[in-house]
């Protein structure tokens, strides 16, 4: 069994597979699926990338009863960026479940816009972190009483962040009756222990990395500590990756690497967890949709970050751990394409390097370490460039309000146009860079669904 075809789905789930383009299910959507269609509670160890997000969103939509008003479903994740990430592909497998609401709450946003959102109206599914989760349970303004589906999604990542008892709290405040599923990149003691105390009698899942490996060349180049900068650089300039996220240990090395790309001519922006939120959303966005080539980032993006066809990751400095370097390199070789994972490494990080090694169970491929020395004469482009409205939700703008404008009045091509996102107070999308000059002042001086909006190019 390696189709969607052959499980029990609902018909309203077949537009969200074709819309994401789903036919052939991996390794741990083959073995986990059944019984969670059949409602089983389900433990399952399966690397990043390996489609887990499907598996139990497809479960708990199967489940849903969109004419019963209350929250029957509930995604926990370890961070804002992998919520935010798991609510999108929810929505994208809910295409044809009419009336589907799902509110990603999480830590980090204003409490006001989510306590609003709750009074509006009871979502169906509920995504989230588990403090903000258990901050509007104890408010009372969140009732999981009528929960039948509980995932913890990243199980080890929560627990590692400190969100075991928050997670114990909102699981007793659920159905008793309830279907739960635990993810988890590893199984140590503590997830075994949570596993036994709110799972019952769970199918237990385990997918190996090479069940669904992804094709990923790794390198390892050897690197002075004070020619690392020069090093990044050459890297880029020699194998001109479409798109690259370079991370860092931390997030002073994250800022220094982003500024020192930009002197050497590269698009890069900066992502770590000292920045606003909003900043945050922006860079995704822009790193998203084309109009950023390099993301620097810390590990605060290495779960949640999901960019179609990224080419490359190169680690600026080894991790201190072999789980987070496999984290990180997940990243790339998606969805069956290929992908690179570069590795700077110096002297003092050797035995991290020899530790991989082991882990590995074959040699590293360590290639010569080209350093620029000058910022060239041309770099390639990103492709699109962001235009940022002014306008969003609350003004019940869409993406076809936004497309129709281009496409109208401003007379843009389909195929000029980008990924549009759309937020509560603004709206971000990508415009081919030679026509986003043009594609701003159309707006400016036009209006969409019959409003003027502030339109800036980013």
């Amino acid at each position: 069994m390696n189709e969607f075809s052959t499980l029990p789905l609902s018909p309203a789930l077949q537009p969200g597979l074709e819309a994401l383009g789903y036919t052939t299910l991996t390794a741990i959507q083959a073995r986990s699926l059944p019984a969670i269609l059949d409602r089983r509670d389900v433990i399952a160890q399966a690397p990043t990338g390996s489609g887990k997000t499907a598996a139990f969103g497809l479960g708990l939509l199967q489940a849903l009863d969109p004419a019963t008003q209350r929250v029957q479903a509930l995604v926990l994740c370890p961070t804002r960026e992998l919520a935010d990430q798991v609510g999108k592909q929810i929505r994208k497998l809910a295409t044809g479940i009419p009336n589907m609401k799902l509110l990603v709450l999480t830590g980090g946003s204003p409490l006001a816009p989510q306590l609003a959102s709750l009074e509006a109206h009871h979502p169906h599914v509920v995504v989230g972190t588990p403090g903000r989760v258990q901050e509007l349970a104890r408010k009372r303004a969140l009732n999981l009483g009528a929960v039948r589906t509980l995932v913890l999604d990243e199980g080890d990542r929560m627990l590692d962040m400190g969100f075991e008892e928050p997670i114990r709290e909102i699981a007793g405040r659920t159905h008793k009756d309830r279907q739960t599923m635990l993810f988890s990149a590893t199984f140590p003691d503590a997830i075994r222990a949570i596993g036994r105390d709110v799972l019952r009698d769970p199918v237990e899942v385990t997918v190996d990395g090479a069940d669904d490996a992804p094709s990923i060349r790794h390198l390892f180049c050897e690197v002075e500590p004070a020619h690392r900068q020069k090093a990044l650089a050459g890297l880029l300039l020699k194998y001109t990756p479409e798109s690259a996220v370079v991370f860092c240990n931390t997030r002073k090395d994250v800022d220094e690497v982003a500024n020192s790309l930009q002197q050497f001519g590269f698009s890069s922006l900066a992502l770590h967890g000292d920045m606003e939120q909003r900043d945050r959303e922006e860079v995704l966005v822009r790193f998203a949709n084309r109009s950023c080539n390099v993301l620097v980032a810390s590990d605060v993006a290495a779960r949640g970050l999901d960019v179609e066809d990224l080419a490359m990751v190169i680690n600026y400095e080894l991790p201190t751990d072999i789980e987070t370097y496999q984290h990180r390199v997940g990243r790339t070789g998606r969805a069956g394409a290929s992908g690179m994972a570069i590795s700077l490494v110096a002297g003092r990080e050797k035995s991290r390097a020899e530790a991989l090694e082991a882990q590995r169970g074959k040699p590293l491929d360590w290639q010569k370490t080209p350093l620029a020395t000058s910022r060239p004469a041309e770099l390639p482009q990103a492709a699109m460039r962001t235009l940022r409205i002014d306008g969003g939700k609350t003004d019940k703008l869409r993406p076809g309000d936004i497309l129709g404008a281009l496409t109208g009045d401003a007379g843009l091509a389909g195929k000029h146009i980008g990924k549009i996102a759309i937020y509560p107070t603004r709206s971000y999308v990508a415009i081919a860079r030679e026509h986003a000059n043009r594609a701003v002042a159309k707006l400016e001086e036009g209006k969409i669904k019959g409003r003027r909006f502030r339109t800036r190019v980013m």
